[in-house]
């Protein structure tokens, strides 16, 4: 089974209701769960997110400050993991504030388990704000962008 083969199971758990999905390709078996997977992570990252706090001020004082912004104008992270700006250390970033986005365009990846997991943009707007840092962990539901749409 190929990676892109994986990202379209991730994408069906992301869009829909289905929280767990398991498929047998010969010898490979790969298993999706948004549950069973998420909260073990958590808790594992959780004291490793602890000194990455003040890096993510902002991102820390989300729920203070995530009132100021339209809820529905917010994009949240659907997963665990690790957020990245761009493709590589060298690479262009995906999104920048003030950037306008096509829906389905790619605005960052969330590494989580070794897999690169492209996040893309729900509908067309202009990116307002990135709310976390590159390379800091980031939790389920957390807001990544706020993105007003056109």
């Amino acid at each position: 089974m190929d990676i892109s083969e994986i990202r379209k199971l991730i994408r069906l758990i992301q869009d829909t209701d289905v929280t767990e999905i398991e498929v047998s390709d010969g010898s490979q078996t790969v298993r999706l769960s948004r549950q069973s997977t998420s909260a073990p992570v958590q808790l594992v990252q959780q004291p490793q997110a602890a000194p990455a706090a003040p890096m993510t001020g902002a991102a820390g004082g989300a729920p203070t400050a995530a009132p100021a912004h339209n809820e529905a104008h917010l994009l949240k992270s659907p997963m665990v993991g690790t957020f990245y700006r761009a493709a590589s250390p060298d690479a262009e970033a995906f999104a920048s504030e003030g950037k306008k986005v096509k829906k389905g365009e790619t605005l960052c990846i969330i590494e989580a388990m070794k897999l690169m997991n492209e996040i893309e943009a729900e509908y067309d707007g202009v990116v307002e704000e990135i709310l976390v840092e590159n390379a800091s962990p980031v939790e389920y539901g957390q807001p990544l962008f706020v993105i007003r749409p056109l």
